[in-house]
């Protein structure tokens, strides 16, 4: 923070730079007179003087921003009017590193303007600011105006109103209604100085010095402390994100359930990265909840465990094998499948046409043995350099890990890249014509995405069936916390067709043979309640196994402050009927030490 000078005490006037995002689309400036800044940020959640000049703007300085592409402070009216709709607070965008310092009393010239972060395209709310400012210090060492209490009482248990159909969906000319709805409220606060205290972390701090916390201890809690995501309109209104306003060396590394004591505040922002955040000035003290990462039981001698696994862009380059080795080993057991998913070829992102990824399986399996485990052999197919989407080079693909002391995998030629895998009759059961094979690998439904893995196992006797699945990413969807409400999730269109060859093709397994034991599993990228899920699921032909779980444990991710479900192991009626126990095993996702972002998941049956 710059020191008080008498240089502060000179106009400051600036050119407003917006990298990486955009502003809303503008007449030319008009001319406003002298306006308080209630009146710049009015009822709704765009300005009514938004592309004018506005002069003498008075506010105290609450707080400055020195660093990254949108420097400036924050400055809040210590005279606040009577409408709890208007904030009292707003951003002045200086693109330079600011010369005021908190305690100013200040009056600003300039433009208002509606910032867009991340840019328009990805429907984002806008941020009211004053850009092109002169900046004139009347005083310094003045009271900041006290920060305003968000608490599970303030915060309305509905979340948002639905948006203006007339105006594509979107919620931005809404009269603001901050008693009823929880965006509403916020965005009634954006901009001023805000304080939440004693809350409980629901997303551990990322690389980037960020968590989530919640103002409603009791709203869908999980069982170890997180809030459970479990539908479309069940949103959890009390997550706010935590960022530090001033060096992030300090920031509290938190794991999900541990408490941040006491007060954190700050001025109240919005930004691309989830939305409304608390950028604090002042952090509370971290409490730890003391989270331990779960470990499952081993099977039993007749069991057949079959896991899957997102190990995040593994390459022969990362530090993080033994890590993952010692998760499939103590924490899953070894089971005696393990589909992989996000495994690189053996140059990671470097994108030279390299797409064999054997030294990056047998580096785990390798380190797998080195943890006490068995020495696993694999199944794989190779993409097509560059086509399966995911880190540009990394091609990466789903593998299949197996134990062959306790499983045996049945090998029948013909499985490539390109070529669809097809079910045959043999002797009343169903066969693959390919083992390994693909699933409709040519089908634009898999244009840049991992192409479905199916392979045929035979434990005691009993063959399984088992597909391996990374399905479309979430990638270009609009937040929660987007102006169109309810948001577009653009990304379900291909996902949708993906999980419907999945389902076809196993429903051609089950046409040739009714009580087949057939399993589909990955990183679905899509909640268990969504219609992906029910695509998938289809006609009974499979059902997503998480359901069998409580519904506070029903999780395997962990994104801005919702815990939920992106991994599934699905099961044909066979497997249903009989003996299944199903476990999702928190290890990562809840960790600011994770080695994936995934939890992995465990079924165990008895074919």
């Amino acid at each position: 923070m710059p020191s008080k000078s008498s240089a502060r005490l000179a106009a400051l006037t600036v050119a407003a730079v917006c990298s990486a995002a955009s502003t809303v689309a503008l007449t030319s400036p008009a001319h406003a007179a002298s306006v308080r800044i209630h009146d710049i940020q009015g009822t709704t959640r765009t300005s009514p003087y938004a592309g004018q000049k506005v002069t003498d703007v008075p506010g105290i300085v609450t707080g400055v921003r020195t660093y990254g592409s949108s420097k400036g402070f924050w400055i809040q009216d210590p005279t606040p009017d009577a409408d709890p709709a208007t904030s009292e607070g707003v951003f002045v965008f200086t693109s330079s590193t600011p010369t005021v310092a908190v305690g100013d009393s200040v009056t600003v010239a300039g433009t208002v303007s509606e910032y867009v972060p991340g840019g328009a395209s990805t429907g984002n709310q806008s941020v009211t600011e004053i850009g092109k400012p002169t900046v004139t210090v009347v005083s310094s060492g003045n009271a900041v105006p006290a920060p305003t209490v968000i608490d599970s009482r303030s915060v309305p248990a509905a979340y948002t109103p639905a948006g203006d159909t007339a105006a594509a969906g979107s919620i931005n000319a809404l009269t603001l209604r901050p008693a009823a709805y929880a965006l509403d409220y916020y965005e009634s606060l954006e901009g001023m100085n805000v304080q939440v205290s004693d809350t409980r972390v629901t997303t551990a701090t990322d690389p980037y010095a960020e968590l989530w916390v919640t103002v409603k201890p009791r709203e869908n809690r999980t069982a170890r402390g997180g809030s459970l995501y479990g539908s479309y309109d069940a949103q959890n209104t009390g997550r706010i994100q935590i960022q530090s306003l001033g060096a992030t060396a300090d920031f509290p590394v938190a794991n999900v359930g541990d408490t941040l004591a006491g007060t954190t505040a700050g001025p109240f922002d919005y930004n691309s990265y989830g939305g409304y955040t608390v950028v604090a000035n002042t952090l509370g003290t971290l409490r730890g909840g003391g989270l331990q990462r779960e470990t499952t039981r081993k099977q039993a001698r007749d069991e057949l465990a079959v896991a899957t696994y997102n190990v995040e862009n593994l390459d022969p380059s990362d530090a993080t094998f033994a890590a993952h080795a010692s998760a499939i080993v103590n924490n899953l057991k070894s089971p005696d499948i393990v589909s992989l998913e996000e495994i690189q070829d053996n140059d990671g992102a470097t994108d030279d046409g390299v797409v064999d990824a054997s030294v990056t399986v047998n580096k785990l399996i390798d380190a797998i043995v080195a943890a006490g485990g068995p020495r696993y052999d694999w199944r794989s197919i190779d993409p097509v350099n560059d086509q399966d989407g995911g880190e540009p080079g990394g091609n990466i693909r789903q593998v299949f890990l197996f134990n062959p002391e306790r499983v045996s995998f049945t090998d029948r030629a013909g499985g490539d890249s390109t070529t669809a895998v097809g079910v045959t009759k043999v002797h009343g059961k169903a066969q693959l014509t390919a083992s390994p094979g693909r699933v409709e690998p040519a089908d634009s439904a898999w244009s840049a995405s991992r192409k479905p893995l199916a392979g045929e196992f035979v434990f005691r006797g009993r063959t399984v069936f088992v597909i391996a699945n990374h399905l479309n990413s979430k990638g270009g969807d609009q937040g929660l916390t987007a102006q169109y409400q309810p948001p577009t999730r653009s990304s379900e269109t291909q996902r949708h067709a993906q999980a419907t060859l999945v389902n076809a093709f196993v429903k051609d397994i089950l046409a040739v043979q009714k009580n087949a034991d057939v399993i589909a599993l990955g990183d679905m990228n899509d909640f268990e309640f969504s219609d992906t899920a029910k695509l998938l699921e289809g006609d009974g032909e499979l059902w997503s196994a998480i359901k069998s779980l409580p519904r506070n444990e029903r999780y395997t991710y962990d994104y801005q402050g919702n815990e939920q479900v992106l991994d599934q192991i699905l099961i044909s009626p066979d497997i249903r009927r009989d003996c299944f126990a199903y476990d999702s095993v928190h290890i990562n996702s809840e960790f600011s030490d994770q080695i994936s972002d995934h939890d992995p998941q465990v079924l165990r049956f008895r074919p």
